[in-house]
């Protein structure tokens, strides 16, 4: 009799179609997250979200870890083997690993950074771009779809598709050159939030967001103005509008699903709330998320395992939390994790 508390093997995970993702569950990894305080990932991480359940996790990367903007084509070999080392420890625990350049040539969510490129108007920083995918194209040239995809760059924002669809078209077209059928997904625009039917010829799935409202997943984030915000409820009442799942439904699933008719997977890339969240308000939020995203048929990775949005060491002050490898575990949330 199998053993849950193994590791599986690669072999047992699901293979993934562009037109129709398995249901993947798991996490965000950060180790790699920003150049300055990069390291490798944790063998021990990928052990515990297996044994806990979990199939799935998202690598957003800062490619200066491995890049010197100053000599962009030269990329340094020790981090690199950081992410040969977290694709083997995928195929290892039987968890798929999705490669995401948070930080990319000429762009980053984060307003105030800059690389001193723009991703979106000039052909250098696009040259860049595509030669990052297609190095790490080649590298993993030979490793499956059921262990590793691309997750281009991380939530598009304060553009349109006219913009993004060139960038994406032609960072795909490099990805292809070095290896045709490697499985990629695009975010949607608007953060992720919006999908991108221009696309959706292209052959790749895309990523959605879960961070709908703002005032429930970002309370008192201090990345984003959020000064004033009331302690939230859930459902949510706000400047004359009513936050629920029936308005979830409408504004975040179903035009996902419409993409999905025209052959596009949908998985969502991020989701969370914040740790000064109310613990009974974040649970009921994300409950109902999840259960939307089930009823979809769509998987979901947390943003993020060890953290402040996670279900180890998010320092809560609401939360009566238990011990689990030298760590503190909120286990009502990962309990609705798991049963979603």
């Amino acid at each position: 009799m199998t053993n849950p508390d193994e590791p599986r093997p690669e072999s047992e995970l699901p293979e993934p179609s562009p037109s129709r993702l398995p249901r993947w569950r798991g996490f965000n990894l950060t180790e790699m997250f920003t150049a300055g305080s990069a390291r490798a990932f944790l063998e021990s991480d990928f052990a515990a979200i297996r044994r806990l359940g979990f199939n799935f996790v998202r690598l957003p990367m800062d490619y200066r870890c491995w890049t010197d903007p100053a000599e962009p084509y030269a990329p340094r070999a020790e981090p690199l083997t950081w992410i040969d080392r977290a694709v083997e420890l995928g195929r290892a625990c039987g968890v798929h690993v999705c490669l995401n350049l948070h930080r990319a040539p000429g762009y980053c969510v984060n307003q105030g950074e800059s690389d001193g490129l723009d991703l979106w108007t000039e052909d250098e920083a696009q040259k860049q771009f595509a030669f990052q995918w297609s190095t790490f194209a080649r590298r993993y040239r030979g490793v499956s779809n059921a262990q590793v995809s691309f997750n281009l760059v991380n939530e598009p924002a304060r553009i349109g598709a006219e913009a993004y669809v060139p960038v994406v078209r032609r960072a795909v077209e490099a990805i292809r050159r070095e290896d045709p059928d490697r499985l990629i997904l695009a975010d949607g625009l608007d953060w992720g939030n919006v999908p991108v039917f221009e696309l959706a010829d292209l052959g790749i799935a895309q990523s959605t967001r879960g961070y709908t409202p703002h005032r429930v997943s970002h309370y008192r984030a201090n990345w984003i103005d959020s000064a004033g915000w009331p302690p939230p409820t859930w459902p949510l009442a706000a400047e004359g509008e009513v936050f629920d799942a029936d308005r979830l439904r409408a504004d975040r699933i179903a035009p996902w699903q419409a993409l999905e008719a025209a052959g596009v997977g949908v998985h969502v890339g991020e989701f969370g709330c914040y740790h000064h969240t109310p613990h009974d308000v974040a649970l009921a939020y994300l409950g109902d998320s999840l259960a939307l995203w089930r009823e979809a048929g769509w998987g979901w990775a947390l943003w993020n395992f060890r953290g402040a949005f996670g279900v180890l060491d998010s320092a809560r002050d609401d939360v009566d939390y238990e011990p689990f490898e030298d760590r503190l575990l909120d286990r009502k949330m990962l309990s609705l994790l798991q049963a979603s």
